[in-house]
């Protein structure tokens, strides 16, 4: 009889997208192979405190797992002799032995590439795209750079570190207007995630409590145009040979895409396939795939687009290297709809992470 491998599923985490981690990893959990994986879970606080955790899924996804009473103490080894977890007992500790890491985290200290780092010290195979990707594809200030460079038209962009607002406000308005083309523009933290943090500016008026807001987030700010015109997105799989699959489209029901619309009421539209001609979705895909191997990607990651309204030139927004899992999102709903199925998606992902070992 065949071992099932064993897989630390990582979830929560010291982010503000903790909530939707916890979302994620509930749907991962409860949709990944029983026949094939032995699932461990571990919960991270928003204060950072590694947990094993052994209790209902529905409590991952409800936010009350922290206060089960059998959580102990269980963090990852950075030496590579134990390859596991290391977990607390009555007497001390033991070892768990892990095959690979499914890093079900959003946002910074997730998807960032600091994770990424531990799991790589560690030895252990992880899903997702290794150190180096994550931190480029957060900051959207490095990925625009390399975006450029690469001749991948995107939407037009500024930034700056947002201790230098003050002093720069004068110049920075004067590159809204010719750089930009004027209001109205996003102002955005440039590394978080799903939305946070982002404001529609309209007027300069409302430029300072903008900024004042991504910098919550983050210390560079980004500022970009705006683009009349269909959000649409595409999912990526792969390493060496990645796939790109049936682009879908994002009817937003807030001004544009946020948070909440993702996460919280989900009452945007989502359109599978997207709204476009099949030879514009078809340069979707492999502008996709371009990006994707630009930016160094392995595993999956989730491409964003705009089709610009005037002339349906195709404008790359933004990669997301570990996008939602929850039962509205997009990158699942893409794969199902392009003929692969939740469950053999995640099969797929493990069996990534594995033949990266090493």
């Amino acid at each position: 009889m065949m071992v099932p491998c064993t897989v630390a599923i990582l979830f929560g985490g010291s982010s503000s997208e903790h909530a939707v981690s916890c979302l994620s990893a509930a749907s991962v959990i409860e949709n990944i192979p029983k026949d094939r994986y032995q699932v461990i879970p571990v919960g991270i606080t928003q204060d950072g405190c590694w947990m094993l955790y052994s209790g209902p899924v529905k409590q991952i996804a409800d936010g009350s797992w922290e206060k089960h009473p059998a959580n102990r103490t269980a963090f990852l080894s950075p030496d590579r002799s134990i390859k596991g977890l290391v977990a607390r007992t009555g007497e001390g500790f033991e070892i768990l032995p892990v095959d690979v890491v499914f890093p079900v985290l959003h946002g910074k200290n997730g998807e960032d590439g600091t994770v990424q780092g531990l799991l790589q010290l560690s030895g252990i195979p992880y899903v997702g795209c290794g150190v180096l990707s994550s931190a480029i594809c957060m900051d959207k200030a490095v990925t625009n750079q390399l975006l450029e460079s690469a001749g991948i038209a995107r939407a037009k962009s500024l930034w700056f570190h947002a201790r230098d607002y003050e002093s720069r406000r004068a110049s920075l308005c004067r590159d809204i207007e010719e750089t930009l083309g004027g209001y109205p523009i996003f102002v955005k933290p440039a590394n978080a995630g799903s939305s946070v943090g982002i404001s529609k500016v309209k007027e300069e008026a409302e430029l300072d409590a903008a900024v004042a807001k991504a910098a919550q987030e983050d210390g560079k700010i980004v500022l970009e145009e705006t683009i009349v015109g269909q959000e649409v997105e595409c999912a990526v799989l792969g390493n060496e040979e990645p796939r790109a699959s049936l682009v879908g489209e994002v009817g937003a029901a807030a001004e544009f895409y946020d948070y909440d619309d993702k996460y919280v009421n989900g009452v945007s539209k989502l359109y599978i396939p997207a709204r476009i001609p099949e030879e514009t979705a078809e340069a979707i895909r492999k502008t996709a795939i371009q990006a994707y191997q630009v930016l160094e990607c392995r595993g999956l990651c989730r491409i964003d687009f705009f089709v610009r309204e005037s002339d349906g030139a195709i404008l790359l927004n933004e990669p997301n290297t570990l996008p939602g899992f929850t039962a509205i999102s997009m990158y699942p709903k893409l794969w199902e709809a392009t003929g692969l199925p939740y469950s053999e998606l995640l099969h797929r992902l493990i069996r990534l992470a594995q033949a990266m070992d090493g």
